[in-house]
């Protein structure tokens, strides 16, 4: 049976990852849910029907998200409160997210475009080697749109319901999708369970994130009303289900226009504009989208711990 963290154990989890952040020298659970869907899409991946395909896609998806909630949970039974909070704190990655993206502003600070490129494509999936400037920051602004959902808000909202090991769960999900779950020849049908799990997993989150980005648009001088009003207008638009609801939250507060031509290996791949009435983006916007996504990430864990906290107290 699945039960949610304990509101201590949630709030350590969510200040090791602010301390700490994801150490790349450090083991990380992630790795070895991408390592397992490797071997599985070797020994399951092979050109058939497309309906046999669907189900060995299917079949590979369903076997890695229990392994990773089993997993998960046996640690947490036989590690007890260290294993749990190490075990949420790997699912979290507000840190990352700020530092890794702080880093392409930096190289481009100091002149270094070739070096925010490479920084860039550590964080990104698009093709970034021929990216100028204008180009890097909408990068960089979608990707802390995206990242807050994928890596934060959705970690925290799934800790919240059912602890580390419904977390490591969505995580495995998440993988999967990254890995697999593309819309080309390659994956058209053997990844499309991986994309619809994570569409499904992430369409709650990806409302609090939207909603999250508005409350700290306001809370850091952003435009709310601006990115509330583009949210309902823009959000639907974007062909991921809940990418562009992220995204165009933060084109509002920003004032800035997203989406746009994206290449991934030399095949063009077009997305809609989001914010077409604004402008390219500038280091302050960039800037002032990762002060808004480290005040929403607060925002999103103080809600979560007062309901969990709310509900020990009821218990």
């Amino acid at each position: 049976m699945m039960a949610p963290i304990s509101s201590s154990r949630f709030a350590a989890a969510y200040a090791i990852d602010w301390v700490a952040g994801d150490p790349s020298s450090w083991p990380h659970p992630v790795r070895l849910i991408g390592s397992a869907i490797t071997a599985g899409e070797r020994c399951l991946r092979r050109p058939a029907a497309p309906a046999e395909e669907l189900v060995r896609g299917a079949l590979l998806t369903g076997a890695v998200v229990a392994a990773a909630f089993c997993a998960a949970r046996l640690a947490t039974h036989q590690g007890g409160a260290t294993a749990e909070i190490l075990l949420a704190w790997t699912t979290l990655a507000t840190r990352s997210l700020l530092d890794q993206s702080s880093a392409v502003l930096e190289a481009l600070d100091d002149g270094q475009i070739a070096t925010a490129r490479g920084r860039l494509a550590m964080i990104v999936g698009r093709d970034a080697q021929a990216l100028d400037e204008p180009e890097i920051l909408r990068a960089v602004i979608e990707t802390l749109a995206e990242g807050l959902c994928d890596g934060v808000v959705a970690p925290l909202c799934y800790l919240a319901a059912g602890g580390a090991p419904l977390a490591m769960a969505y995580k495995a999900v998440n993988t999967l999708d990254s890995m697999i779950g593309h819309r080309d020849a390659r994956y058209l049908y053997f990844g499309r369970a991986a994309a619809r799990l994570d569409d499904v997993a992430n369409f709650l989150p990806a409302l609090l994130t939207a909603l999250a980005i508005v409350a700290a648009a306001l809370a850091t001088g952003g435009n709310a009303r601006r990115s509330w009003r583009l949210f309902l207008r823009d959000g639907h638009s974007h062909p991921s289900p809940n990418a562009g609801r992220s995204e165009a939250a933060m084109a509002g507060a920003l004032g800035v226009r997203l989406g746009g031509m994206n290449f991934y290996e030399g095949e063009p791949s077009p997305k809609p504009v989001l914010g077409r009435e604004g402008r390219c983006p500038t280091r302050c916007d960039a800037r002032a989208a990762l002060r808004i996504a480290g005040v929403a990430s607060i925002l999103v864990f103080t809600a979560a711990w007062l309901c969990l906290g709310w509900r020990e107290t009821r218990a």
